[in-house]
């Protein structure tokens, strides 16, 4: 996985096999899917996800990365809110934002039955 897009073709290889359907590039859609219903993740029963290649991940979904992300995002004002995301977008070229790999880190922090173990 180098990238965003790529970062959601493994999520959606891993998680959705069996669908004749796929996630989105979104955080949203991510975050749907961990509270479960769906895919691999449906039911209520704790997940293990292996993840392979964490520092080359972290790297991929890093500053760049997000960089590019929150940019896609200020071409399309009427979508998102401008403002939040140029603030975003400030943080992170301070150094002090996060990026998409610690974002996603985020989401799946907030379904606890989603446990990450690095391979």
């Amino acid at each position: 996985m180098g990238s965003i897009s790529g970062f959601y073709h493994e999520i959606n290889r891993v998680f959705m096999a069996g669908e004749d359907w796929e996630l989105g590039e979104s955080l949203d859609a991510l975050n749907d899917l961990l509270y479960g219903g769906f895919g691999a993740a449906s039911g209520d029963g704790p997940v293990c996800v292996a993840w392979a290649d964490m520092a080359q991940s972290r790297a991929a979904l890093g500053r760049e990365a997000t960089r590019a992300w929150l940019l896609a995002k200020l071409a399309a004002p009427e979508r998102f809110n401008a403002a939040a995301i140029r603030a975003q977008l400030e943080a992170l070229e301070q150094g002090a934002g996060e990026t998409y790999f610690e974002i996603v880190l985020s989401v799946f922090a907030e379904h606890p039955r989603f446990l990450i173990v690095p391979e």
